[in-house]
């Protein structure tokens, strides 16, 4: 309690959505305790005995302090005949304030929180390394749901099994080779040990191309890696070269060659089924959008594989996907990084997605925030043209595009995917996870959706405690009359000039403004950063381990510039899909809900380390209770009434495809703490810019050896020697936006090709 200036103050007025409760405010080293006695029994009931409601149940409200985003006191002289306040934003969108008759003790509560929040110091004093559950969760192991083995035996990958064209690699097995991959790498059978050790100086973080995922029906892969480092003196490595050609070779027989950009035979028949049918899972009939992508994957795929038929949907056109928008993927170069030389990659085709970084993503729902940010205060809706202008809608439209167009390469064009960003752990994660719950429905029950974030999210290094900043920063404390401007970091509510105080002046001073009988059904209580440092010499190993290891202090500190939303987007684009198709999960929404506020408490260990590497030396299964452990022993809170497994039977060879449909995505309004209503009305000014937008595709380039398409890809122009003509498609592709080729009209301005590059290499 060594941080405690105040551990109880009495009579403290709480407000929340426009309503306002009095009550007692407890301090504990883990945890804000707001106590009261709901009023309205006595009022309602007058009949009720002083006995009685002596009896009556206090109703608590719980804030645990990493949950804490913005918190900003207030201080009001006494001559302002004000009270004090203290307004929380929290990371679950939970809007708060606490107001006080005593200024000091306002002030003594806003250290306490600070210091129990900020000043920790260490990652072991979290509430997870004290937390005791209560049976039944106490005995649930949730540590022991992902077996790596398991789920790759499950794949159809095992040192016993028949070979399908991958072995399991242990050459990371002391996370010696690359410390951010997990132990275990599925890699194509025909690639030793001693190739991947060379290849994975190429790649940056030594995160070379691994297995993530393996159709059951066409043996065709999702792997993920991260960017090559060509740089501008466009280095390669014939390792990383034959590596691809391998994975992209595996679900059919390929000549020996000691050439690795010699290029595949393009023409693949459709698996077939057992009565010599073409077999292929069930899809409706795309959107134009959609088809237009297909196709010009198609035609760019051919383009460069001269002599062979030319019959859509009928052959192979794997895809090397990277995630950057064009012209940041080759800005990377200018620092020894960059994207694939597809003259040495002449079997592949490369498309580049426009999702944007960390930063982009941060700032887009800073932006979400502001127009929510009064929800403390008033039960106004939100400021609907401040949602319009956020753009998160169009980030989560553009992420569930991205992974359309990766399933539908791998289930329905029979192909091998590469995913890629810079380093392999944002939106590489978001792609390649999303893909996976579009093509396997064991994806979508409750235990594989557990197995997925396990193996996609945290085996794979994605960096949550980076993203997620579970040490809080004292840029997110803030004293209201002391605060200087100039700071987009230090938001406080009502920044918005002197519009917010005002609104809380006038509010504060209106005692008849608020419900005072809270009978509302929802209660007050109820409740890649893209340029990092690298060693650019070759001898990765010893490197890469120094450079993980750092300086230890470093990795104690939040640094806000790091933190982004990544793993919120992806828990926001399933949502579109459990909405989109409601009886295709087992769990719910409330599931994704309450695991995205697990996210940020700090209760369980799950996400306060940013790979497997770190998870093994703490020994958090030891230290710590699993995430999995709360939801297992609420099974049946979190399961989809309307779930029919008839349908996504889980039965090897028998998968069902989804996909997002183009247009419908919508504010996940529960999470937001709002109704449907409020974020989705049909008056939203919005809904008609986003109409517009779904016009347009999530592809900004498309590249294969002889040709390019899209705006700062390489100088190389597609012919138009196809029977078809390819004017006809590019008139398409004009239409989804996706530029023409480097060199011609068309080209992005200087001035927005700088703007982009200085966002990519924050």
């Amino acid at each position: 309690m060594e941080r405690t200036r105040i551990a109880k103050v009495d009579d403290v007025r709480l407000l929340r959505r426009g309503e306002q409760v009095e009550g007692t405010l407890h301090l504990t080293p883990h945890h804000l305790i707001f106590c009261h006695t709901p009023a309205q029994i006595t009022d309602a009931a007058p009949n009720i005995t002083p006995e009685k409601h002596a009896r009556t149940k206090p109703r608590e409200l719980w804030i645990t302090y990493p949950i804490i985003q913005i918190c900003t006191l207030r201080p009001s002289p006494p001559a302002s005949h004000l009270p004090s306040s203290i307004r929380l934003r929290c990371r679950d969108f939970t809007f708060v304030c606490f107001c006080f008759a005593d200024e000091k003790k306002a002030r003594d509560v806003y250290e306490s929180i600070k210091a129990w929040t900020c000043k920790l110091g260490r990652i072991e004093k979290l509430y997870a390394f004290s937390y005791q559950p209560q049976p039944p969760e106490k005995d649930v192991d949730g540590w022991a749901i992902y077996d790596a083995r398991k789920e790759w035996k499950r794949l159809g990958i095992s040192d016993k099994g028949a070979d399908k064209g991958w072995r399991i690699s242990r050459i990371n097995s002391d996370y010696g080779f690359s410390p951010t991959y997990p132990a275990l790498l599925p890699v194509p059978s025909a690639i030793s040990d001693n190739t991947i050790n060379y290849a994975g100086k190429y790649r940056s973080r030594v995160r070379i191309p691994v297995l993530t995922y393996l159709h059951p029906v066409n043996n065709c892969s999702i792997t993920r890696s991260s960017q090559p480092l060509v740089g501008v003196r466009g280095n390669r490595s014939i390792q990383d070269e034959k590596l691809l050609l391998a994975i992209f070779s595996t679900s059919h027989s390929i000549p020996s060659t000691s050439d690795p950009s010699s290029s595949p035979p393009a023409s693949q028949s459709p698996i077939s089924s057992g009565d010599g049918s073409p077999s292929r899972d069930p899809e409706p009939m795309p959107l134009d959008t959609e088809a237009l992508e297909d196709e010009l994957i198609s035609r760019a795929s051919s383009e460069g594989m001269p002599g062979q038929p030319q019959v859509y949907g009928a052959q192979q056109h794997n895809l090397i996907v990277d995630a950057r928008p064009t012209v940041n993927a080759y800005a990377m170069q200018a620092v020894g990084l960059g994207s694939e030389n597809m003259d040495h990659y002449r079997f592949a085709t490369k498309a580049y997605l426009g999702i944007d970084n960390i930063h982009v993503m941060r700032e887009s729902l800073n932006k979400v925030i502001e127009a929510l940010k009064e929800s403390d205060l008033t039960p106004l809706p939100p400021h609907r043209d401040a949602l319009a202008k956020s753009g998160w809608l169009k980030h989560i439209s553009g992420i569930l595009d991205g992974a359309s167009l990766i399933a539908r390469q791998v289930g329905l064009q029979h192909s091998h995917v590469l995913i890629h960003c810079s380093d392999g752990w944002d939106r590489t994660s978001q792609l390649s996870a999303l893909s996976q719950i579009c093509l396997d429905p064991y994806y979508r029950t409750l235990e594989g959706f557990i197995v997925l974030v396990e193996k996609d999210w945290l085996s794979f290094g994605h960096m949550f405690r980076h993203r997620s900043g579970p040490l809080s920063s004292e840029k997110w404390f803030i004293i209201e009359n002391e605060r200087i401007g100039g700071d987009s970091n230090r938001t406080s509510f009502g920044n918005n000039g002197g519009a917010g105080t005002a609104l809380e002046n006038a509010l504060l001073s209106a005692k008849g403004f608020f419900n005072k009988d809270n009978n509302s059904r929802d209660s007050i209580v109820d409740s890649d950063g893209e340029l990092q440092p690298y060693d650019m010499g070759l001898p990765h190993a010893k490197k890469a381990s120094i450079s993980t290891k750092g300086n230890v202090n470093d990795k104690n500190i939040t640094k806000v510039k790091e933190t982004s939303p990544t793993f919120h987007q992806f828990l926001d684009a399933t949502y579109q899909l459990l909405h989109q198709h409601p009886t295709r999960f087992e769990f719910n929404e409330r599931f994704l809900r309450r695991l995205l506020y697990h996210l940020y408490s700090c209760q369980y260990g799950t996400f306060l380390f940013n790979n497997e590497k770190d998870r093994v030396e703490t020994r958090i299964s030891e230290k710590t209770r699993s995430v999995w452990d709360y939801f297992i022993s609420r099974k049946e809170q979190f399961l989809n009434e309307k779930y029919d497994a008839t349908i996504d039977d889980n039965l090897r060879g028998h998968e069902r495809l989804i996909f997002p449909v183009a247009g419908q995505t919508r504010w996940w309004s529960g999470v937001f703490g709002r109704t449907d209503a409020e974020m989705n009305g049909s008056s939203f000014s919005h809904t008609q810019k986003l109409e517009s937008d779904m016009g347009s595709t999530v592809l900004t380039g498309i590249e294969t050896a002889d040709s390019a398409m899209g705006s700062g890809t390489a100088g190389k122009t597609m012919s138009d020697n196809s029977s078809g003509g390819l004017s006809a498609l590019k008139a398409g592709v004009a239409g989804l936006g996706l530029g023409k080729a480097k060199g011609v009209n068309g080209r992005m301005s200087p001035a927005r090709t700088k703007a982009e590059m200085e966002v990519e290499m924050q």
